[in-house]
């Protein structure tokens, strides 16, 4: 078991350096296959073992930035994500016992990583295989097959070549198994989806920064107010001059206030002064108050010139532990440290439809959002023509976290069809087209404003169709083959002269 362990640690170190940083998405169905092997043929109430090991290296690698929160937020994340993991190992381990184990080994992983992207407290999605696809042919599949089943198909991919290395097929049998896999993977770029455009918007993307470190939002949150503000004044200014094209919708980051407009003068001042200068709306990020005194709520507000702050998309997945502490009445009660800097909760939004700014439909997301599902997909299954993205990053400036979230930025505007603009307090910012490709990008750290026009489209993706039932048949799949295998396993064992070894088919 020793062996096998290291085997799937090794597997987790590669799976890591197939994301930013380094990039390496060809590692992605090798270190698949690593693991498939590590627990092949292993008994599945100990294979957890190697599932643990793949978990905490994958995590413990890709999840390096958690560190910009404390030595303490980087092993608790990474570690209950690998604790997470660690049932891989054995649902592997079960339906590597099946005829057509590759298959149900693919659709174990995926039933895996759905889970862990959904349970608990919301999940934690980062470290889908699909999300390290950018720039690679497995992105054209997205529109078509979603990050579930670019995941399903690189898995596939992996446990196609762990059967290659464990059964030694003949020619014959690889060569349909091959063809299969390189059409699904050719239909992408062979086939490309095509959005269509039905119309166009300008927009101005402002990127306001952070003063002094970089990292400390908090402490000079009035400051980086006053460089949104002052950015779209000058945005103001340059149109006016005939220097820059009037932008339809300009959009500020999350935290561009960092206290309620609604309440604080100075703050809701700077916002008019802005506004009125621009003369259209901007989707202001603000964190206010919520009906209850002991919550808040982080909120994408359309601010118009002349009624100003009305329609609002709220966040719909706040970080446990980050943003609200669970179990506060009844677990955390006492002090634990850094959470005793989370007075109040922040709440989860319900906002299911895009926002309206003129004829256009507009989808939000904030933050974490974007790596998650479900909010973008009702969005834009409710109409939405563009997709926005809202982002306070400042904690994590001087790590690879804000290069992972552009990357899946870039692959949600493949995935949805849709032109995707980001406005971050002091980068990522950018403007990326519905095939993926960056029109514009901001320098991080810098004061920016980037103004780009975009095409519209409401045609809906076959991704964005499905939207949570790929995953679903997945899990529902995964555990009717782990029953399979199970009785079949116990009918072995019961039966004399019959063994449990794991077939080769």
């Amino acid at each position: 078991m020793l062996l096998r362990s290291l085997v799937a640690g090794g597997a987790g170190l590669l799976l890591a350096l197939a994301s930013e940083p380094v990039g390496w998405a060809l590692l992605t169905p090798v270190a698949v296959a690593l693991v498939v092997l590590a627990v092949r043929g292993a008994r599945a109430r100990t294979a957890w073992l190697p599932g643990l090991a793949f978990g905490a290296a994958y995590y413990f690698t890709l999840l390096w930035w958690m560190r910009a929160v404390g030595w303490d937020a980087w092993l608790a994340l990474a570690g209950v994500q690998a604790v997470l993991t660690a049932p891989l190992g054995s649902v592997l381990a079960l339906v590597g016992r099946l005829r057509g184990w590759p298959v149900w080994s693919a659709l174990s992983w995926v039933a895996v990583e759905t889970v862990t992207g959904g349970w608990p407290f919301g999940g934690m999605p980062w470290g889908r295989l699909s999300y390290a696809v950018a720039d690679t042919w497995w992105a054209a599949a997205l529109p078509w097959l979603g990050f579930t089943g670019v995941s399903l198909l690189l898995a596939g991919t992996g446990a196609a070549l762990a059967w290659c290395w464990a059964a030694r097929p003949s020619v014959r049998r690889v060569i349909p198994v091959a063809v299969a896999l390189a059409a699904a993977t050719a239909w992408g770029p062979l086939v490309p989806w095509a959005p269509g455009e039905e119309g166009t918007v300008r927009l101005a993307v402002v990127q306001g920064d952070v003063p002094g470190s970089g990292d400390d939002l908090v402490s000079v949150h009035r400051e980086v107010t006053r460089n949104h503000v002052e950015a779209t004044v000058d945005l103001a200014g340059r149109v006016a001059r005939g220097e820059e094209e009037p932008p339809d919708l300009v959009l500020w980051p999350e935290n561009s206030t960092a206290v309620d407009p609604f309440r604080d003068v100075e703050v809701r001042t700077g916002i008019e002064r802005a506004v009125g200068a621009v003369g259209v709306p901007v989707l202001v990020g603000a964190m206010t108050d919520a009906e209850e005194p002991d919550a808040v709520l982080n909120q994408g507000i359309l601010w118009d010139p002349v009624t100003g702050g009305g329609d609002r998309y709220t966040k719909r997945h706040p970080v446990p532990f980050g943003e609200y502490i669970p179990w506060r009445d009844t677990v955390f009660t006492g002090n634990f440290g850094k959470l005793e800097l989370i007075a109040r909760d922040m709440m989860s939004g319900t906002r299911s439809t895009p926002l309206r700014v003129g004829d256009t439909l507009v989808a939000d997301a904030i933050c974490f959002d974007v790596a998650y599902d479900d909010a973008i997909h009702e969005q834009l299954r409710s109409g939405g023509e563009l997709l926005v993205v809202q982002t306070s990053n400042a904690m994590f400036i001087r790590t690879h976290q804000i290069e992972q979230q552009f990357d899946i930025t870039r692959l949600r505007a493949r995935e949805t069809g849709r032109a995707v603009a980001v406005a971050a307090t002091n980068g990522v910012t950018g403007v990326v087209a519905p095939d993926g490709r960056v029109l514009a990008e901001a320098e991080p750290r810098t004061t920016s404003v980037l103004v780009q026009e975009v095409p519209l489209s409401s045609r809906t993706t076959p991704a964005v169709a499905l939207g949570p039932w790929p995953g679903r048949l997945a899990v529902g799949l995964s555990v009717l083959g782990c029953a399979i295998a199970a009785r079949r396993r116990r009918n072995a064992l019961c039966s004399p002269g019959h063994a449990a070894a794991p077939s080769a088919s």
